[in-house]
């Protein structure tokens, strides 16, 4: 069972600045958000421990590093027991092409999305990779044109 957490509108200051900026030092959040930098820490710290920070990553321009291609793949289970979908999001938690793996409901088991170097790379993993799969019934792909809006996870 999720327990939600009870955050004060400093607590909530935090997350937002974080979310524009995860880099920046204890003093320069503590000033964003109105308080002296050792409380700040302490509640950083306490955010972390509790989960709602998750980690820090950087945000890299994948086009500039050579991954050309966002996909998107819908893919429908033969089976869906506990057991089987839980066999192929663990197998997802393999696959380098794929960077975010979603449960959903309706008329597919699982949203992809993909990133890959070109369309060739992209095609080769759904038809060897992804249609090999265990349980896998249908795999439907949407290819991106362009991405028009990227904004943090939860709007605080």
């Amino acid at each position: 069972m999720v327990v939600k957490v009870e955050l004060d509108t400093i607590d909530l200051k935090i997350l937002r600045e974080l979310q524009k900026d995860g880099r920046m030092t204890n003093v320069e959040l503590s000033e964003r958000v109105g308080i002296s930098a050792p409380p700040c820490l302490r509640r950083v710290r306490k955010l972390e421990e509790n989960g709602i920070i998750k980690g820090y990553r950087a945000m890299l321009q994948a086009s500039l590093l050579g991954y050309d291609l966002v996909a998107f793949c819908m893919v429908g289970l033969k089976q869906q027991s506990d057991s089987k979908l839980k066999a192929f999001a663990a197998d997802m938690e393999t696959r380098t092409l794929v960077r975010q793996a979603w449960m959903v409901s309706g008329e597919t088991d699982f949203l992809l999305q993909c990133v890959a170097e070109n369309l060739t790379v992209f095609q080769d993993f759904v038809i060897e990779d992804l249609t090999a799969v265990d349980n896998v019934d249908t795999v439907r792909t949407m290819l991106t044109i362009r991405q028009v809006k990227d904004a943090p996870v939860v709007q605080i």
